[in-house]
Order: C-alpha cells, then structure tokens, then sequence
C-alpha cells in the first residue's frame, strides 16, 4: 500500500494578481478571464489527491505503469494553486532542473519518429508541448504534455489507472475540475499535474510518466 502524504490546501480562490503572479496560462490575463476562471472555482474537486473512480470497463485491465512501479516521491506535496493557471508555489524546478526537462522531453519526442511531434501547447498557448501525429483522441491536436516555464511542473493526460499510481506515489495531483462531463470542454477527464523534478533522477520519474501520457494518447 502506498504512502499516504499530509494534504495541503489547494489554493483555488484567489485575486488577478494572484492569478497573474502564477505565470502565463490558457486563461488570458483579462477581467473576462478571471470572470471564468472564478466560475470555474466553484466546481473545482474537494481533494485534487483522490483518485478518480476506475470505470467498471476498466477495472480488470492495466495501464501503462505497473502498481508499484513509480517510487515514492521522497518529498511531501508542494502547495499548488490556480486553475487556469494551474501551478506549484513551493518546491519549484529552478532554471538548470527546467531546462533537464524540457531537453529530455524533446529528446523523447524526436526519439519517437513519426508517431511524437514537439510543437507549442494547444492547452497553454505557449511554451513547449509534445504531441502524437496520430491520437486516438483529438483532444488539443493531440497534446500529449506540456511543461511549465514558471514552475517546472507539466499537466498531461493519464489513464485511470496510471493517474492512480501517480496519486498515490506522491508525484501529481488532480487538476481542479478534471472532472469529466461538461468540464472536458476545458481539460480531459484524466487531467494531471505532475510535480516539477527536483533532480536529475526525478526527471527520470516525470518521463516514465511522459511515457504513460504517450501511451494512452497513441
């Protein structure tokens, strides 16, 4: 059984400085955007660290990690705050542990051939994305993850099982209204922040993780 980490309070109220102070997003800097943005916080999950239920049809099959295979992340949860911004406030990556990231992520999607592509987020906006040339699900032209520049961390889709596993190792957490339904309008159901890497061996973690985005996307 994995370890269960303390809960922090994940911050989804707050002021347009606030918002701002995130870093650039999806959402525009705008009073029309934190509008939203506020709305949007009503809805937001009461605990981002649960899992989501596992689909019946789903119960009986495996994802892409094993249980057990991630380590723990040997840190307790940073706080995060934000929707649209969705980001860490503590343990951020600092530039040397962003920039190992971003390469290994590229590497990964030109190692992929004709299946990965790295382009501009389709989530973000901006900043560096990876995507499959051929999703089974055209979910924002297929974005498999992208990575934050003010914070280190990523947001990816996972599947249930994976984002379980996730979970429960400490490495990610819920984004705030992946809840499915009308909410994929904005992110998928299986929406995950994953945590900035704090070294050269956790960037090795957040890839296995990459890897399991990849997989369910393709």
């Amino acid at each position: 059984m994995h370890k269960q980490y303390p809960v922090n309070r994940v911050h989804v109220t707050q002021s347009s400085e606030h918002t701002k102070a995130l870093g650039p997003g999806g959402t525009p800097s705008t009073v029309p955007g934190y509008i939203r943005v506020k709305c949007l916080g009503l809805f937001a999950l009461r605990n981002p660290y649960e899992p989501a239920p596992i689909p019946e049809g789903m119960q009986c099959k495996r994802g892409y990690l094993c249980s057990g295979a991630l380590p723990l992340r040997p840190h307790p949860r940073p706080e995060t705050r934000g929707i649209a911004p969705h980001r860490q406030v503590t343990q951020r990556a600092d530039q040397d542990m962003f920039i190992a990231l971003s390469e290994a992520i590229e590497d990964f999607g030109r190692k992929g051939g004709d299946h990965l592509t790295v382009g501009t987020s389709c989530f973000e906006k901006h900043g560096t994305g990876l995507f499959s040339t051929a999703p089974s699900k055209k979910t924002c032209r297929g974005e498999i993850c992208h990575v934050h520049s003010s914070d280190g961390s990523l947001h990816l889709t996972l599947h249930p099982l994976d984002a379980r596993e996730v979970l429960e190792s400490g490495w990610g957490e819920r984004h705030p209204i992946s809840r499915g339904g009308i909410f994929e309008r904005f992110v998928p159901k299986g929406f995950t922040m994953v945590y900035a890497p704090q070294n050269d061996s956790e960037v090795a973690v957040v890839l296995e993780i990459v890897k399991a985005a990849t997989w369910i996307i393709r």
